[in-house]
């Protein structure tokens, strides 16, 4: 007997539950991510103000403060911008394979490093173009699930590889040596098998998993 076709609202509805899910489990590193610029501004606002509290301020040294404090705050405004654009990017961008692995790997490395998993990104000079929006959660959302049932410590490795002309990305999951991690409790409810399916689907991934190895094929852009 055939299958019934998928609800579409169905698929919706997990899609939109595993993106909520997956910002749930990236809130802190997007903290991070959030706060990190505006440190060096705090700093030089701090140095700026003694030395403007002088009885007979150095000009030159309050101008140069007064300048890296300017670059500083270019420097946060931009990185609020990178943020914003890597959680909504234009729909019309396109950028290369190569740079949103190296953004995703960036954004979550250090909480998988404190779960036990170390992230090896084998993406070396990928050129292949794709969508901006697809893999911005696809991406981090497989990366938790595939780790989120496994044994620490362990490593996953990412690399690409050519399929019959379509691009596939490959996360290969193996443990290492050593004790296991202290695992601690979870920011939120691990993602489940339909919504990472549904959040694939929704962006024209084909997803297969094989053991602890995941494939995320797609189109290239031309």
């Amino acid at each position: 007997m055939p299958s019934p076709p998928p609800d579409p609202d169905r698929s919706h509805s997990l899609a939109e539950g595993a993106r909520y899910a997956l910002l749930r489990h990236l809130a802190p590193s997007l903290r991070h991510e959030a706060v990190a610029p505006l440190q060096p501004l705090a700093m030089a606002a701090g140095v700026l103000e003694r030395r403007l509290s002088d009885p007979a301020p150095n000009l030159a040294q309050v101008q140069e403060t007064a300048a890296r404090l300017a670059g500083f705050s270019r420097a946060a405004v931009q990185s609020c911008l990178d943020l914003i654009d890597w959680l909504a990017p234009a729909p019309d961008r396109t950028v290369s394979l190569q740079e949103i692995v190296r953004d995703t790997v960036t954004l979550v490395r250090c909480s998988f490093l404190f779960r036990g998993f170390t992230l090896s990104n084998q993406l070396h000079n990928v050129k292949d173009v794709v969508g901006a929006t697809r893999l911005r959660y696809v991406l981090p959302a497989c990366l938790l699930w595939l780790t989120q049932t496994a044994g620490a410590p362990a490593k996953v490795t990412l690399y690409a590889q050519d399929a019959d002309g379509q691009l596939r990305l490959v996360l290969d999951l193996q443990p290492t040596g050593g004790a296991p991690s202290v695992q601690e409790s979870s920011a939120y409810r691990p993602l489940r098998d339909d919504e990472v399916q549904a959040l694939a689907d929704a962006d024209g991934i084909a997803l297969e998993r094989h053991g602890d190895t995941l494939w995320l094929t797609l189109r290239r852009t031309t």
